[in-house]
């Protein structure tokens, strides 16, 4: 008689599964709870019309996924990581500046505090109310405390969350962005998964979508371990689409806006190239033929990313679990970094 033993699930994803499992709840009392400091900075970005979005990490990539949302709310906003506005500083005169961390205490937000002694318009988002960063800064503080999974995931969910809050304080109405927190959608990853079976890496992309893209690269090489990265539609286009083959996965970001055609375009080219092709689809696009595509309710915005960034997940550590023995247990870098 055949014996099959069941892979133990790993404890850093067991520990990533219990942060995902309170995400939604988390980011639901965040946004209740951050209405009064959401006020005071929707009346800086009101004063100031000009926004820097500073983090690393995942905070880089929340950063990076607002940007647009900014911009289209009628913000000058520009997201760079922390350690480049350190090293080659954009002034901060007039402008609006929020430092994301979730744990509050990386070097690079302790070292820009001690070198600009802060600013005047310069507020903190953050899961740890007692880390440096909310002790120093008026900061919006996700609900749940800090996160303690390695790949960042509910941290992630939060961090919108609190932007949802300042959206809302600048006057959009957040309901349609609620309603997916409420009643997320279950989207079943299993032909992505295997479609991305024998792949050696994955690129990610999109457009307006891309900095959601750049969260899931991000966590797809922390937890698997390859060099997978991401690339805005457009830089994907220019040059680099020469890595493309079927050893490399794609996976796109197209949510119901304006740049959806080009996620399209995006699509129908890579599945030339004999690369598997997944695509995270909240538009109203035909589906292209080739790809595998993750179907979700047309949405754009925070309501978009609130929907497939909970699915993207799911698909990162299902592929690093085929992989890695112990995934979800950092061997090179810890948590919370403290050194530069």
């Amino acid at each position: 008689m055949k014996m099959t033993t069941e892979k133990t699930r790993p404890e850093g994803l067991a520990a990533i599964d219990r942060e995902m499992a309170r995400q939604h709840a988390d980011a639901i009392a965040s946004f209740e709870a951050a209405t009064d400091m959401a006020t005071k900075a929707a009346a800086s970005l009101k004063r100031t019309g000009r926004l820097l979005l500073i983090g690393m990490g995942g905070s880089h990539a929340v950063n990076r996924a607002v940007e647009p949302l900014y911009r289209a709310a009628g913000i000058d906003a520009i997201a760079l990581p922390l350690s480049e506005q350190l090293g080659q500083p954009l002034s901060l005169d007039g402008r609006t500046i929020f430092v994301t961390s979730q744990s509050g205490e990386s070097a690079e937000v302790l070292r820009w505090f001690d070198e600009t002694s802060g600013n005047s318009e310069a507020f903190g988002l953050t899961l740890e109310g007692s880390s440096f960063l909310a002790r120093t800064a008026p900061s919006l503080v996700g609900a749940g405390g800090t996160e303690l999974a390695f790949a960042a995931t509910r941290s992630l969910t939060v961090s919108f969350a609190l932007h949802l809050a300042i959206f809302a304080a600048l006057g959009q109405d957040p309901a349609r962005a609620l309603a997916v927190l409420r009643a997320p959608e279950t989207i079943d990853i299993g032909p992505a998964l295997s479609a991305l079976a024998d792949v050696a890496t994955v690129v990610t992309s999109g457009r307006r979508l891309q900095g959601v893209a750049e969260a899931l690269a991000l966590g797809l090489t922390e937890l698997s371990r390859r060099p997978c990265f991401s690339l805005e539609g457009g830089q994907l286009r220019h040059g680099p689409m020469e890595m493309l083959g079927p050893s490399i996965g794609v996976v796109l970001f197209r949510g119901n806006d304006a740049t959806a055609s080009l996620v399209t375009a995006m699509a129908v080219s890579a599945v030339e190239t004999g690369a598997p092709v997944i695509i995270f689809d909240g538009s109203q696009e035909a589906p292209v033929a080739g790809c595998v595509t993750l179907r979700f309710k047309p949405e754009a915005g925070l309501a978009a990313i609130f929907q497939m960034l909970p699915v993207a997940q799911l698909l990162m550590i299902a592929f690093a679990d085929e992989r890695v023995e112990n995934a979800g247990t950092p061997v090179r870098t810890t948590k919370i970094t403290r050194s530069e």
